[in-house]
């Protein structure tokens, strides 16, 4: 029977929870904020994770890809709390990167909550369309 998850799915949700506590208690740069990690993929090999994270509050891409180059240079650091946190004999060296699906989605839900709502401002134009279809029926 095979498994349900594999080690590196194991290993990917234990460097995200470890990472969740660490960076706001230890990373102490005002540039970086809130940062909310999405995903941890880590390769099968054990030896590279990648961490894809956005930003709390900030709009701004280039603000956000500044935060994740400094996460990025403090990568060392967090991978030796990650070393003393994790019972395992090499801990994957990370790479942050900045995920830019959050915002795209914030951006194409706004589109199509404000379609719905000019839909509703014109109701009468669905009646007389439903009526010509019914018209062209008959004939």
């Amino acid at each position: 029977m095979p498994r349900e998850f594999t080690r590196s799915d194991r290993v990917s949700d234990a460097i995200q929870r470890l990472l969740a506590q660490v960076i706001p208690a230890e990373i102490r740069d005002p540039r970086i904020g809130m940062v909310n990690i999405n995903d941890v993929t880590v390769t099968r090999d054990m030896a590279f994770a990648k961490v894809y994270i956005t930003f709390v509050g900030v709009d701004d891409e280039k603000q956000s890809l500044e935060a994740a180059s400094i996460l990025n240079k403090a990568s060392g650091f967090l991978r030796t709390f990650l070393a003393k946190e994790l019972s395992m004999r090499t801990v994957p060296k990370l790479q942050f990167i900045y995920d830019k699906t959050s915002v795209k989605g914030q951006a194409l839900s706004s589109l199509i909550d404000r379609a719905i709502a000019e839909d509703r401002l014109h109701p009468q134009d669905e009646d007389a369309e439903a009526d010509d279809d019914s018209k062209g029926e008959q004939h």
